[in-house]
């Protein structure tokens, strides 16, 4: 048993119920409202040893109800981050199946709003947390969390394909200045229980918390721009992943799949170069510089504030596996986790450096 608890069934209660009785002026709260989606053809991937692994029934009858959130978060996703949505049309040439590495997710340490209080919706339905990384210079720590093997049939996709990775972040708020912690500890303070919803947060949209001043926008983003960015997008999803070695085109290269994408007309994510490799050269990571939108503040200042990026990752076949014939190689055959190095230099796609930089 880990340090992270389990939620009661009283949580997935609430977030059902929630989920289908909202009313669309709900979703104008904090946020810009919903469209209708076009359909994708999308498969979520996950780290394969949980394919291969024991059958998990524990999540069979709670499938249906586990898929839908993540819908849903990735609806509210899609519609606040048209960048992404763009790059997932233009990438699904000829049907091309999407698959999706890892969702990502950003938080508070402090008052049990760090990384339990999202990771507690997965670890009900399953997930295992695996490894943590630490990032000093950015006062930040991360888990990552593995999806509970759900064998499926051959051809599902979207929400019903395979689960993916969950990556989960915590600004250390101890260590920030005295001024920065009073602001985000009047924040989450003031939000009540609202840690406890974190999952029902991301699916609907909402903050916990109310709107922020804008001085004190300012000043966290002079300090940190993760905690920032925190402040006003709250338990958003922070960026999906599109595995691209599950793509069945030419971009299933990642060194390919970047240049078509500046190629056609994208920004990048250029700190530490375009394309970030593992020390053992069996990762590769890229993304685009988040997109922006209007945040209405509580002094009644509206102004630009970054909002969420679209990330590649190509996970090459471990060296015992390499001379196995393409079409036997499964995900499990290929490099799984994260890297410290490469994540470090993905979460600058939010940084105003990042934002404002011209375009070569």
């Amino acid at each position: 048993m880990t340090s992270l608890t389990i939620i009661s069934k009283s949580h997935s209660l609430i977030l059902r119920s929630s989920l289908h009785s909202l009313s669309s002026s709900h979703r104008h709260r904090n946020f810009i409202s919903l469209p209708t989606l076009k359909p994708r053809n999308l498969c979520m991937i996950s780290a394969s040893k949980s394919h291969n692994g024991p059958h998990d029934s524990s999540f069979q009858g709670a499938q249906s109800f586990f898929r839908s959130v993540l819908a849903s978060m990735e609806e509210i996703y899609l519609d606040r981050n048209p960048t992404a949505k763009a790059i997932l049309d233009l990438v699904s040439v000829d049907n091309d199946q999407i698959c999706y590495d890892h969702f990502a997710f950003r938080t508070f340490g402090v008052n049990g709003y760090g990384i339990d209080s999202m990771a507690r919706f997965f670890l009900d339905y399953g997930y295992t947390p695996r490894d943590e990384l630490r990032f000093p210079a950015k006062k930040l720590r991360a888990l990552w969390f593995s999806p509970p093997g759900i064998p499926l049939a051959d051809g599902n996709s979207g929400v019903n394909g395979p689960l993916p990775r969950i990556f989960i972040s915590e600004l250390l708020v101890d260590q920030m200045s005295p001024q920065t912690q009073e602001i985000i500890k009047k924040y989450t303070e003031s939000s009540g229980s609202g840690n406890k919803y974190a999952a029902l947060a991301s699916s609907l949209g909402l903050l916990t918390w109310e709107k922020p001043l804008y001085p004190e926008f300012q000043q966290l983003a002079r300090e940190s721009e993760y905690a920032a960015w925190t402040l006003v997008n709250g338990y958003a999803l922070n960026h999906v992943t599109i595995s691209t070695h599950q793509l069945k085109s030419h971009l299933r290269s990642a060194k390919t799949l970047n240049e078509f994408i500046e190629g056609s007309g994208f920004k990048l994510n250029s700190e530490g170069g375009v394309l970030k490799v593992s020390p053992d050269g069996l990762l590769r990571q890229s993304s685009t510089v988040a997109d922006s939108i209007p945040f209405h503040f509580s002094d009644g200042v509206t102004e630009s504030v970054p909002c969420s990026y679209i990330e590649f990752a190509e996970r090459l076949v471990l060296p015992q596996y390499e001379n196995l014939p393409e079409k036997e190689v499964q995900e499990f055959h290929r490099r799984d986790g994260f890297e410290v190095g490469n994540a470090d230099k993905i979460f600058d796609s939010t940084s105003k450096e990042q934002l404002t930089r011209r375009v070569a």
